[in-house]
């Protein structure tokens, strides 16, 4: 097994040694970074490598997994000119959470976790409960009241205990943070652990391959956590640094109207969240995030990319749903958010790509 990189804290520079169990920075409390800086291989070079995002195995902190169920490689798709879109929801998890779950789990494995913890929406307590039992880990995922039944059903199915948070998104994250400190414990937080952010960035290099060494003018993606976001960031900034992409894409992060903190903090020009943002109603419930850790991060990876911010109302997100659908994609409604924000033409002639990253049979029809 080859060694693993440290962590260190992004504001303050505390370093975290490889192979803790510690996920968060020791002196703030933020989430980790991984001094990592790989090199991407060459297009021709990723021929006949393994179909999964392994194949990307010189940008991975983890190599030679034991939990893998095959994710990643996922097809991509035209809706309409110049727009296409990644079918991240025919993952092994129906969510593009595998991503990144799998990486974390192969991390608790060899870090020898007593008790794998995490908290979620929905999503991301699927995909962890599904590579801890592959890896025969136990498992615990706290969710807010009011998930989706579906997705309750299925960490359930995976052998994984759910514990129902009384309140929203932002109590069960506080709830499962109290019990991360315990002796044993591996929070699999796809918040806090860096190494979630080194399995999303998968998403852009499968991009930049299926498009034959090149991205999109954008790259449109859903932000609550802001995960899938600055995984984009670090596979951009890696393509670019090894000179293997000669301009960098504008990223568009989309929010639910309902839940905005960061496109209110963009619209404010601010570098961190202002404000408090209640939490509200809203379909796209797996961004309904109020106050995310990574929030001065998620800004500035959109400013340094020349990007935007957009938010989508209730009604744009049930219309994109059944847009979708009518297409021949079922997609939840979170998953559908890019789509409910850019499918009216505020592109213009740019070409980009939107990511479908849940499936609808996880949350049903939008009503």
């Amino acid at each position: 097994m080859t060694s693993l990189p440290d962590c260190f804290c992004p504001v303050d520079g505390t370093r975290v040694p490889a192979g803790s169990l510690a996920w968060c920075c020791p002196a703030c409390r933020g989430p980790l970074d991984l001094d990592f800086a790989p090199t991407p291989a060459s297009l021709k070079s990723l021929a006949g490598r393994v179909n999964s995002l392994w194949r990307y195995t010189e940008c991975l902190p983890l190599t030679a997994p034991t939990v893998s169920l095959g994710e990643g490689r996922t097809p991509l798709v035209p809706l309409r000119d110049g727009i296409s879109a990644k079918l991240d929801f025919l993952m092994p998890t129906l969510s593009f959470k595998d991503r990144g779950a799998v990486l974390l789990a192969e991390l608790a494995l060899r870090l020898g976790a007593r008790q794998v913890l995490a908290d979620s929406s929905g999503n991301a307590g699927t995909a962890i409960a599904a590579y801890c039992a592959r890896a025969a880990l136990p498992c615990t995922v706290y969710v807010p009241e009011g998930t989706s039944p579906k997705k309750l059903e299925q960490i359930g199915a995976h052998g994984a205990r759910v514990r129902v948070i009384d309140g929203d998104r932002e109590a069960t994250a506080v709830a499962a943070r109290e019990a991360a400190d315990e002796e044993g414990v591996f929070y699999a937080s796809h918040v806090y652990n860096p190494y979630f952010l080194a399995g999303t960035k998968t998403y852009v290099h499968e991009l930049w391959e299926d498009l034959g060494g090149r991205l999109p003018d954008v790259i449109v993606v859903p932000v609550g956590n802001g995960t899938l976001l600055l995984g984009a960031a670090l596979a951009v900034a890696e393509l670019h640094s090894a000179g293997l992409i000669d301009r960098r894409p504008a990223l568009y992060a989309v929010q639910a109207a309902a839940v905005a903190p960061l496109a209110e903090a963009w619209r404010a020009g601010a570098d961190d969240l202002v404000g408090v943002t209640p939490a509200a109603p809203t379909f796209a419930e797996g961004i309904a995030i109020p106050r995310p850790p990574r929030a001065r991060q998620i800004l500035r990876a959109v400013r340094d990319s020349g990007g935007t911010f957009l938010t989508v109302t209730e009604d744009q997100i049930r219309h994109a749903q059944t847009d979708l659908a009518s297409r021949g994609l079922y997609v939840e409604s979170t998953g559908v958010a890019c789509w409910a924000a850019v499918r009216e033409g505020v592109l213009g002639e740019r070409s980009a790509v939107v990511p479908l990253c849940g499936a609808g049979v996880k949350t049903g029809l939008a009503h």
